[in-house]
């Protein structure tokens, strides 16, 4: 017999088959292809359990997301069921998205569970008041790269792009945006800065003239993305906040 490489419509799908020395060809079976197709397609892991505050906005953040999801093509799972976090579960997931989540919302066994995926290079987005939960897990407040401290009302800021990144490049020098704004603490010195709010455009900042309000990191084998922003329903309808955190949730995935 002699291999062949049938390379079909698609460049990314190359079948192997095997040729009779008659030249007819013993086909692969079609459950191959839709295994291969299928298994290339990304998926996410929302999760907006709350143990504290509870946003309503997560609904509008879950339908924003799986309007993400689908024009991306990932497929795109959210509970607030913590017992998702397994070993054997999230390594399936590409990418685990900390939706407003509040409180302390995982047991040891997910904390562990939740370190290992980061450790063999899983990808965390934190939206919002992913930085207010976890704090008595010191592990998390590296992850996450800081924890929430206070705010004032919402209201508009403006906010200023510190590093061009898939996540801020469509946004020019700075931007106006409503929402709460977040003061924090125990902040990571290796986190790296996106977004800066400016103290002066707005009342109620606790941080001076260094004030993050997004970042991303590298951090124990993983990757990390936080936005402070998304308190608001209407966040999830600002399509300058959505391309900010699809390119966020697209810059963590595992390759």
């Amino acid at each position: 017999m002699k291999l062949l490489l049938l390379l079909f419509m698609s460049p990314l799908l190359v079948i192997t088959a095997l040729q009779n020395t008659d030249g007819s060809t013993i086909n692969q079976s079609l459950s191959y292809i839709k295994n291969s197709t299928q298994n290339s397609k990304k998926s996410v892991l929302v999760f907006s359990a709350t143990r504290g505050f509870r946003h309503a906005s997560i609904p509008d953040g879950i339908k924003a997301l799986q309007k993400i999801a689908a024009r991306n093509n990932w497929e795109l799972t959210a509970t607030e069921d913590s017992s998702i976090f397994n070993n054997e579960t999230l390594k399936k997931f590409h990418a685990i998205v900390l939706l407003n989540t509040t409180g302390n919302v995982f047991g040891k066994n997910e904390e562990a569970a939740l370190q290992q995926y980061i450790q063999h290079g899983g990808g965390i987005a934190g939206i919002h008041a992913a930085a207010d939960c976890e704090y008595d897990w010191p592990w998390y407040n590296q992850l996450i790269g800081g924890y929430f401290e206070s705010h004032p009302a919402i209201q508009s800021a403006t906010i200023h792009i510190k590093e061009r990144h898939p996540a801020t490049a469509h946004l020019g020098s700075s931007w106006i945006h409503k929402d709460e704004w977040y003061n924090y603490k125990s902040l990571s010195p290796a986190i790296n800065v996106l977004l800066e709010l400016d103290e002066k455009s707005y009342q109620g900042g606790k941080m001076g003239h260094s004030h993050p309000i997004a970042w991303y990191q590298d951090f124990d084998g993983g990757k990390m993305f936080y936005t402070g922003l998304g308190h608001t329903s209407e966040a999830y309808q600002d399509e300058k906040f959505l391309m900010h955190v699809e390119n966020g949730i697209r810059e963590v995935m595992k390759k």
